[in-house]
């Protein structure tokens, strides 16, 4: 039989005994996992020793919780409220993205519902400003509620950058919501 396999093997019967020994303790960590985890050690987390199953987002998709009371509507775009909660955007607000569907949380709780937004992409837009020679500097664009668009800075809020120009007022926007909140932090001074 292969050397490889063998030990393969016996390191996997290793990790097994391992794990069950930390299944086992009374206190559901186990005492590889208190030596692992101990502030003597310096460690914060073990290695894999066997498959993890991992959930992953796909593409460029989020789900946020909603605020109590109101409604999102297909295409708006999306802000954080200064309370964790996701709403029509307004002027000043982190941009989260596009909303992919409508989200009628009348009459419900914050959180009750959760948007789902698309929150990097390209999608074309009436922006106010946006003529043929503006495109091609490539100017931010900003958002002054969940339907207006300028290229105007002000209190709005940034979402992206003109990508190409369509016709008078009319652009392609290449929006990213993490780009977004990186120019929003550096114009405040935080980076």
């Amino acid at each position: 039989m292969n050397k490889s396999v063998l030990w393969a093997a016996g390191l996997g019967v290793l990790c097994a005994l391992a794990a069950l020994t930390m299944l086992a303790a009374p206190d559901g960590l186990g005492h590889v996992a208190q030596f692992v985890l101990s502030p003597e050690t310096g460690l914060a987390m073990t290695t894999l020793a066997a498959n993890a199953e991992r959930r992953y987002v796909m593409g460029d998709n989020a789900d946020y919780p909603m605020i109590a009371d109101d409604i999102i509507f297909q295409g708006a775009a999306v802000g954080e409220n200064g309370s964790g909660y996701s709403r029509p955007l307004q002027a000043g607000d982190p941009f989260q993205g596009f909303a992919e569907a409508k989200v009628d949380n009348t009459g419900g709780s914050a959180g009750d519902l959760d948007v789902h937004v698309k929150t990097k992409g390209r999608v074309q837009l009436a922006v106010a400003g946006a003529t043929d020679v503006t495109a091609n500097d490539r100017p931010l664009v900003y958002a002054s509620d969940d339907n207006t668009f300028t290229l105007t800075a002000s209190t709005n809020s940034p979402i992206g950058t003109v990508l190409r120009w369509i016709s008078s007022g009319v652009a392609v926007v290449e929006f990213d919501a993490q780009l977004a909140s990186e120019i929003r932090l550096r114009v405040a001074g935080d980076v």
